[in-house]
């Protein structure tokens, strides 16, 4: 085949380092076709071999690079593209010789992957990814949503619009081989809040268009409208997680508050054991006042799935739905999963796929539900929907960096996370609209019902595996609470505790978290580094994490209570001592409280 463009740039190593130095960047023989962007090494004078290839067809955006971000180099552009074994998003980073060269590069690609009928993104990063962040906007997901629309969004409103190209080689290209359709269906119904969002509906199945992005996928319907969806809402067709009764990874104690909390008899769900591979069926039956029995579902030799073993089918699908019709050995035959809608819908990341700036037009404020050393947290309405909205105070925190850091936050989604949807902040003062935990804070849900909670090791185990499961994900992202406590973690339907206000600390003011030394941070959460060099890292969340599972295990008492802040700092920090083991904690458990308070940061 022959060629249509070829020109001599240099390129940015895929692997770059933290340390910038020449070897970063390699001059390359870009070179052009109908299908494919190629380079090659060698010189100017003389082209050498194939180093890589984009097939067109998986180019996601052209676009200028903002000058001197990338090493301080002019004249950059960037190749937006899918990989060509995964479903990893990319991007390549080539430096013209020329301001003139780039831009004919960029136009020339652009009606390339056009021709090749490629799916073009409706934002992309005009920085770089630098160092876990991108440079124009600090957001910490390689996949999280640019912050400039593209130019082929603004040309063609995101629809890809076929394209002549100069000259061609006279032999035709094969045709690309077709693409598998990636059909899902809707779990939730989800009600678009923008207009390049699209309807979701409880059942309905819909195409996949585009999931490059990590919360937010591009679908079609059946009726040929397309728009952004929340991925949390959509299961894969035929998969388990389509089946409004499947809680996956719901622990035996979840289930039964679950369970519990719908008081029906014959409801019921299914979720995974703790032996892996295996499953379980809860049940409720209101018999003896309402009680909750699990059943281990078996897998016999030929494959087949059962509770009472000469009732066995190739599925579990089949096995519940035949139980629903007999009960065979169980208590009560099955009759309906708990409820999913409305309230219990999970929350998705911001409240569409590009929203952030909320109108303070839209909020409904209603009844406090508490204060903090920031401001007040107030009951409210956003559209019709129930979220909690935190009003700050104008001398408590430094807005212009939080607003920054809260577009980030905005990209951070888990079930064990408190949703941050969006900010004010063309009104003062600064408003953050969340997500609604209807039972508080975990200290006060602690303290409150302290009596009971303090012998039933699993509930507090549960709660203490939850928080966990939320810090996780915070620390595979790279992000750092800094202020991880039982006060900072929410409590919400089925004792569903979800961790909140993460990276707030560094923008908050308060004597509470003053050292010895005047730096301002949650002293009787802070590990020795902390208290002496003020570094902050993911180990430091480990130490507050120890201190939060003392705090649950003892019933919301507060950690060090008859000492000072001076004193706790000489407690930890020289005399080396540890908070005791409380009455209620089995010693296993203890010990991993230890276990987070052994590290100390090389310094």
């Amino acid at each position: 085949m022959g060629e249509t463009k070829k020109d001599f740039m240099m390129k940015r190593s895929l692997n770059k380092g933290t340390f910038i130095n020449a070897s970063n960047y390699k001059s390359r023989w870009f070179v052009l076709d109908r299908e494919f962007l190629r380079y090659f090494d060698g010189t100017f004078d003389k082209q050498g071999k194939q180093k890589g290839v984009i097939e067109l067809r998986k180019i996601k955006a052209v676009e200028n690079v903002e000058d001197h971000v990338l090493d301080r180099k002019t004249n950059v552009f960037q190749v937006v593209h899918a990989a060509q074994k995964s479903s990893d998003i990319l991007t390549l980073y080539i430096v013209a010789q020329s301001d003139d060269q780039r831009q004919d590069w960029v136009t020339y690609l652009r009606k390339a992957a056009e021709y090749a009928d490629a799916h073009f993104i409706p934002k992309y990063h005009k920085g770089v990814w630098m160092s876990g962040s991108y440079t124009c906007c600090n957001q910490i997901s390689k996949n999280a949503i640019g912050c400039e629309v593209t130019s082929t969004e603004k040309e063609f409103g995101g629809v890809t619009v076929s394209s002549s190209l100069p000259p061609v080689p006279s032999i035709p290209a094969p045709a690309p081989e077709p693409t598998p359709r990636k059909v899902v269906v809707a779990v939730y119904d989800f009600t678009p809040t923008e207009e390049e969002d699209l309807q979701l509906i409880q059942g309905e199945e819909y195409e996949i268009l585009d999931d490059s992005r990590e919360h937010w996928w591009r679908a079609k319907d059946k009726n040929g409208k397309s728009g952004y969806i929340p991925s949390n809402y959509v299961k894969k067709k035929f998969d388990l997680e389509m089946f409004d009764w499947y809680y996956k990874s719901c622990t035996r104690e979840r289930s039964e508050a679950i369970l519990r909390e719908e008081q029906r008899e014959g409801c019921f769900l299914v979720r995974e054991s703790s032996a892996p591979g295996m499953f379980t069926l809860s049940l409720f039956t209101t018999e003896n006042d309402g009680q909750v029995r699990h059943y281990h579902i078996k897998k016999n030799e030929k494959g087949s799935y059962y509770i009472a073993e000469k009732y066995a089918f190739p599925s579990i699908s089949e096995l519940v739905h035949y139980h629903k019709h007999n009960s065979a050995g169980l208590a009560t035959r099955l009759k309906s999963p708990p409820t999913r809608s409305g309230a219990t819908a999970p929350a998705t990341a911001g409240f569409s796929s590009s929203k952030f700036e909320i109108d303070p037009a839209e909020i409904t404020i209603g009844d406090q539900l508490g204060a903090g050393c920031f401001g007040t947290v107030h009951e409210g309405k956003w559209r019709g929907k129930r979220v909690a909205v935190k009003m700050m105070k104008e001398s408590a925190m430094s807005d212009d960096g939080f607003i920054e850091e809260a577009k980030t936050m905005t990209q951070l989604n888990h079930n064990n996370l408190v949703q941050l949807y969006g900010i004010v902040t063309k009104k003062k003062p600064l408003i953050i609209v969340t997500e609604l935990m209807q039972y508080g804070s975990l200290l006060s849900y602690l303290r409150r019902h302290k009596a009971r909670l303090l012998s039933k090791t699993a509930t507090l185990l549960d709660m203490c595996s939850q928080v966990c499961n939320g810090m996780a994900y915070l620390e595979k992202r790279r992000f750092i609470h800094r202020d991880l406590a039982a006060r900072n973690c929410l409590v919400g339907q089925s004792t569903v505790v979800k961790v909140a206000d993460f990276g707030l600390a560094r923008y908050v003011i308060d004597d509470e978290y003053t050292s010895s030394t005047g730096t301002k941070f949650p002293v009787k959460w802070a590990p020795p580094e902390v208290l002496s060099y003020t570094r902050f890292s993911s180990k430091s969340d480990v130490w507050a994490y120890g201190v939060l599972m003392w705090e649950i295990f003892t019933g919301g008492v507060m950690p060090y209570d008859k000492m000072k802040n001076v004193e706790v700092v000489d407690y930890v920090c020289h005399s080396k001592l540890r908070l005791e083991k409380p009455g209620a904690c089995p010693e296993k458990i203890y010990k991993v409280m230890l276990q987070c308070w052994q590290h100390v940061l090389q310094l």
